[in-house]
């Protein structure tokens, strides 16, 4: 028995470092450089946003010394395979230990998809701080240090705790991100099978597993005022600017932008979210069904 959980662990562990990593290379990155922009110039729209990063990189301002074009969108590329690779294998650890547990207890599967995700979330936060506050410095940067200066500069001025700004925001997101993606994932699968006349637990088709994939990504995009704390959290710490907690990042966002700034960045982000879910809930259910069968 415990051979046999030692290899499921060891198996998670791979499928999620590898899962969470291609998601980011492909377009997961392109969608988190544009989304992290219109987070922190909130003035800017969607297609206005696009364009700054294609034309200057990022950066604000054209004089910028950072080259734009396509490369442009995979800013921040090392330290997001770092955090890629640790926080998917924290996540499918935790949260298929969980969602096993959950239904186990004869929990709903939307319920005990919301417990696993949250719990999922909560343990990315740590390995997450130090690499998404790198990403945000180097996407809302002036684009003169490289990714080991950023590293190096915060840790000499403000210690490991330099790498943790934005934290309360990055764990409020994380839980809700995971927990209704997957929540609300296993909830469009169990209506699904109803749907379709199939019994519980009857496997999907491909096709049926991508659009609950889809709608459930796009659904779990409600929690973005958490990204723009986040985002702005994190960027104002890179930029030596007076550090504000959660809701004092909000208050600040709604006096400079109103209400409708606490969305910003939101369209990037539901392509961000649905393609996210589609690796990492989806693609995780279609890997471990075909593994056991």
């Amino acid at each position: 028995m415990a051979g046999g959980g030692s290899a499921k662990s060891f198996t998670d562990v791979r499928n999620g470092a590898v899962l969470q990593m291609v998601e980011a290379a492909t377009l997961g990155l392109p969608f988190e450089v544009w989304k992290t922009r219109m987070g922190r110039y909130r003035t800017e729209s969607t297609a206005s946003a696009f364009r700054a990063v294609y034309a200057t990189g990022a950066a604000a301002s054209p004089q910028s010394p950072v080259v734009g074009g396509v490369a442009a969108f995979w800013q921040g590329f090392s330290p997001k395979m770092v955090e890629s690779a640790t926080k998917g294998a924290v996540l499918m650890v935790a949260k298929e230990a969980l969602g096993d547990a959950g239904r186990s207890a004869g929990l709903h599967p939307m319920a005990a998809g919301i417990l696993a995700g949250a719990g999922g979330g909560v343990c990315q936060t740590v390995v997450m701080g130090p690499c998404t506050f790198v990403v945000t410095a180097a996407v809302t940067g002036d684009g003169s240090r490289s990714t080991l200066s950023i590293v190096r500069d915060t840790y000499r001025t403000k210690g490991l705790k330099g790498f943790y700004p934005g934290g309360t925001a990055i764990a409020f997101r994380q839980a809700t991100n995971w927990a209704s993606r997957q929540g609300f994932t296993d909830g469009v699968r169990h209506r699904m099978r109803a749907w379709k006349g199939k019994a519980d637990g009857e496997r999907l088709t491909g096709g049926e597993e991508v659009a609950c994939g889809i709608i459930g990504g796009t659904l779990s995009c409600w929690n973005h005022p958490f990204e723009v704390a986040r985002i702005e959290g994190q960027a104002r710490s890179a930029a030596g600017q007076t550090p504000l907690g959660m809701i004092g990042v909000w208050r600040l966002v709604v006096k400079e932008n109103g209400f409708r700034g606490l969305f910003q960045g939101v369209l990037p982000r539901l392509g961000l979210g649905v393609w996210q879910t589609l690796f990492m809930v989806t693609g995780a259910t279609v890997v471990r069904e075909r593994l056991l069968s």
